[in-house]
């Protein structure tokens, strides 16, 4: 567990950080979308759960990736 909290606190290369706000943002619009006070089809819907876990799981893993070359300098 102490490897995972490690690996969330080390410096992310900036291509993952790429990923990571990209993610961030698909999750938001599809958040917008699904919370949205007006009736929207149901495709429309479906499509913006389907983009919500993807954007999620694709920001939660670019998170836990490190740059290798700071975390050899870390010692880790």
């Amino acid at each position: 567990m102490k490897k995972l909290i490690q690996d969330f606190k080390t410096p992310v290369s900036p291509f993952f950080q790429r990923i990571r706000n990209t993610g961030l943002l698909l999750t938001g619009l599809a958040t917008a979308l699904l919370t949205a006070p007006v009736v929207l089809p149901v495709m429309v819907t479906t499509i913006a759960g389907y983009i919500a876990v993807a954007g999620s799981v694709a920001a939660t893993v670019s998170q836990f990736t490190t740059d290798t070359d700071t975390r050899d300098k870390n010692g880790a």
